[in-house]
């Protein structure tokens, strides 16, 4: 015998071919086969096979709890080839409340907590399927479904399940695929069944009328509100969207003056001891400032988190806070992808409710169908029996004469054309079944029998039959499983817009210091010191800081903060927390989304985004660029690009003007240029700009101004002189010109650090390299010509420059902000007043 030379054991293949087939499947084998639910009856494969394997098993509703471990046991070993932990976790989310909208599982035991405690282990809690899910499986045994061999082939298992109600949109569902994901809220029963009828009855129905009739929108088992519609409307007809979830939260007034935050409900899957962690971690830091207390005081009777606030905290800007910076307000996305024949599908609400419609039509056929059989079935016997009846004596002789059964039967089925099955049946009959009494009960057995065969072959000749069907079992749900909605809709709202409803509007100061620090004080703080008092007292920083910016603003007006790096943030007044007037603030970057290399350089007050001003941008490589204020109307709480700049350039200076301004630029070199800015074509947001000066070598812009011919032009240079000169000896020309002289500069002085335009009322801070702060009014600052050095303001030492220069309110001018501020409240509270006692005034 010649040996045979044996195969190589390693095979040469292409790697890449093998790895993208290699991947594919196993892409493919988790879509389908584990992390998606099916459109019918809204399960992924695990979920089917737990309630499948309890229905196998006999754990119904109305029997008893049994062990946890015994139902993973049934479900790995015959059905889910996986790890049993895996298996125990999922069924452990079908029995939480707070997880599931209508629970499948009835739970006995420690099945885990809205804390995240964990479920105890699965030999200790027991199970069975709860009320509802027995809709799942209702007529799983009148053939309505299709069994596939299990993962070793000694098993069946069902593809799908009947599913009574649709459960893919009532309990929702989520999972991560390989290259997507799915993410489904739960709605609220009541709402789903209406609108399955609502298309059932009109199949033209259109999104729009499904959301104002039918489902308003996702129903969370944890309650929760759902601000606005638009979210909701996006994902209901794209099947892609997000809304935003919020707590229910009470404010609470207590006889001591104090106010307190009472949170009841969180938003859906929110952790709430990391949430009272979080909310403890940021008072700790005091990146929220004014609570004093945390209590979490939940039982039995429901949930319950006691916030306590100081005296002086506003509760509502608190609380805005609290939503920006904890899960009390949280995103919930939506992305509805569903298996669709076998296949991943992105639906929209119609569709999930049509493959479901078309889903318990086919069930209904299948189970009418297969009643039709069995009422056959049963009728072609009593055929027979009649037929025997009708000859008894003859049957009764022909069957006493066989030798055997095989004779008798086979005679019987000659003589009276009987088949086998009906042959048998006489056979088979009891000598009991000859009474009167008994052969009547056979006719009318049988006429029935005639009467459902027809009622059945009708309903499968009719699709309306079919349909009416349908809605009467669904209608059936309802009534028996139906309860209240969980989650509010607030209409029309947004992230924020009820707080600013709920905050009075007043006239109120914010100041933003040099160091970052920002806060907002109310406008009548001062109204003690209105006659012969300091109007600014306590208004000062710490030594080593100094308000860079003050202004008067409404707490409905909005802030525009502009940084270096060209971006703009905004914030209403109400949202700038409010401190006393000793109090340093908050550090801004707690407040707005900068990075830490991010700096604001300049705050705009706004009342109306209106078309007719104008914002003026200049940069340090002297571009400038004007935009409508109305192109900022809109802006993400990310903060938004206000210009866009080169890599090696930054903002430097904004302001508001109508239009018909002048304005000067500056430079570290000492050139200066001034022209109106309707040289400045109006530009779109994102736009670089136009030049706006023509910069020398080794020049760079320092600072930009709105100037006017009443005003000064204060020049101060880094070694720490400066001087004021009249505008008017700075000609207007074209934008884009190199700039005139507007210091002589020399080894002695240095260069320009900041050309402002000034008044001669103010006072400005110095700030030297090293943080050394000096802080003179301008009065003592001599006013001399362009082409002059200047005097000196400040000694400096050896090697040590001026670093910056900030203009600052003279405390004259703070009393006249101020001053201004309260006038604009009283004459608020008096159009109040009047207005008020109009209303009150009884008609003649």
């Amino acid at each position: 015998m010649v040996d045979q030379p044996e195969r190589p054991r390693v095979q040469e293949i292409n790697i890449s071919q093998e790895m993208r087939t290699s991947f594919l499947d196993y892409a493919m084998s988790v879509i389908v086969a584990r992390a998606l639910p099916d459109v019918r009856d809204g399960l992924k494969p695990v979920h089917r096979r737990i309630l499948y394997a309890m229905h196998d098993l006999g754990m119904h509703s109305d029997k008893a709890h049994k062990k946890s471990a015994r139902i993973v046991g049934e479900v790995i070993g015959k059905y889910h080839p996986h790890g049993d932990s895996a298996v125990y976790d999922t069924m452990v989310r079908m029995a939480q409340d707070f997880n599931y909208r209508y629970m499948l599982v009835d739970g006995h035991g420690n099945f885990g907590s809205v804390d995240g405690d964990a479920a105890a282990a699965m030999r200790y809690t027991e199970a069975r399927m709860s009320k509802i899910s027995m809709e799942i499986l209702r007529d799983i045994n009148k053939d309505t479904i299709d069994y596939d061999d299990n993962y070793d082939g000694t098993e069946k298992e069902p593809l799908v399940l009947p599913a009574k109600f649709p459960n893919l949109l009532v309990n929702g569902g989520s999972g991560i695929a390989v290259g997507m994901a799915t993410n489904i809220p739960p709605h609220q029963l009541g709402e789903v069944i209406d609108a399955v009828l609502a298309v059932s009855k009109d199949p033209d129905i259109t999104i729009q009328d499904l959301m104002e009739n039918h489902i308003y929108g996702p129903d969370f088992p944890t309650s929760g509100k759902i601000l606005g519609l638009s979210g909701i409307r996006k994902a209901y007809e794209t099947g892609k969207g997000s809304i935003t979830v919020r707590a229910n939260v009470e404010i609470e007034e207590q006889a001591n003056g104090k106010a307190r935050l009472i949170v009841t409900e969180l938003p859906y899957q929110v952790n709430k001891a990391r949430l009272v962690e979080k909310i403890a971690d940021l008072a700790r830091d005091k990146k929220i400032d004014g609570i004093t207390d945390l209590r979490d005081e939940s039982d039995r009777n429901g949930l319950r988190v006691v916030i306590e606030l100081r005296r002086d905290a506003n509760p509502n800007v608190l609380l805005n806070n609290l939503y920006k910076m904890t899960a009390l307000q949280s995103t919930f996305g939506i992305n509805m992808l569903a298996l669709v024949k076998g296949h991943p599908k992105v639906l929209n609400l119609k569709q999930c409710l049509e493959y479901y419609l078309e889903h318990q039509k086919e069930v209904i056929k299948r189970r009418t169908a297969y009643e039709l059989r069995k009422a056959e079935a049963r009728a072609h016997i009593l055929e027979g029996l009649r037929v025997a009846l009708d000859h008894l004596d003859e049957v009764i002789t022909l069957i006493r004469e066989s030798q055997t059964t095989e004779i008798a039967k086979s005679g019987l089925m000659e003589r009276y054309e009987l088949s086998d099955r009906q042959a048998q049946a006489i056979l088979d009959m009891r000598l009991q079944r000859l009474t009167g009494l008994e052969r009547e009960k056979i006719e009318n057995e049988y006429q029935d029998l005639m009467k459902l065969i027809a009622e059945l072959k009708a309903i499968l000749a009719d699709e309306e039959k079919v349909l009416e069907i349908i809605r009467e079992e669904l209608e059936d749900v309802k009534e028996r499983f139906n309860d209240e909605r969980r989650t509010e809709i607030l209409l029309g709202g947004s992230d924020f817009i009820e707080d600013e409803d709920l905050i009075p509007e007043e006239t109120v100061i914010v100041t933003l210091t040099h160091q970052g620090y920002v806060k907002r004080l109310p406008a009548n703080t001062y109204r003690s010191q209105r006659r012969g008092g300091r109007g600014v007292q306590g208004m000062g920083t710490h030594e080593e800081d100094f308000v860079e910016h003050l202004l008067s603003t409404s707490t409905h007006n909005t802030l525009l903060f502009f940084s270096n790096k060209g971006k703009v943030y905004k914030a209403k007044g109400y949202e700038v927390p409010e401190f006393s007037r000793t109090a340093k603030g908050i550090p801004i970057i707690n407040m707005l989304n900068i990075e830490r290399d991010e700096w604001i350089n300049a705050v705009i007050t706004v009342e109306d985004f209106v078309d007719d001003w104008y914002l003026l941008f200049t940069t340090r490589n002297g571009i400038t660029k004007r935009t409508t204020l109305s192109q900022f109307a809109n802006i993400r709480r990310g903060g938004l690009i206000a210009l866009g700049l080169r890599e090696d350039d930054e903002l430097i200076s904004v302001k508001l003007t109508d239009g018909q301004k002048d304005i000067m630029i500056g430079t570290k070199n000492g050139y200066l240029i001034r022209f109106n800015e309707d040289q400045i074509r109006a530009m779109g947001r994102t736009a670089a700009g136009v030049k706006g000066i023509s910069l020398r070598d080794d020049d760079r812009v320092v600072s930009m101004e709105i100037l006017e011919d009443d005003l000064q032009v204060l020049t101060v240079t880094s070694k720490g002189y400066g001087k004021r000169t009249p505008a008017t000896d700075y000609r207007i020309t074209n934008r884009g010109g190199k700039g005139i002289i507007t210091c002589n500069l020399t080894e002695k002085n240095g260069y320009v650090v900041a050309t402002q335009a000034v008044n001669g009322e103010e006072d400005i801070m110095i700030i030297t390299e090293s943080g050394v702060l000096i802080r003179m009014p301008l009065e003592s600052i001599s006013e001399t010509g362009r082409n002059t050095q200047g005097v000196r303001l400040i000694r400096l030492g050896d090697g040590e420059e001026v670093a910056t220069v900030a203009r600052v309110e003279s405390e004259k001018e703070e009393e006249e902000i101020i001053e201004e501020a309260i006038e604009k409240n009283e004459d608020k509270e008096t159009s109040s007043e009047e207005s008020k006692e109009v209303e009150d005034t009884p008609e003649e």
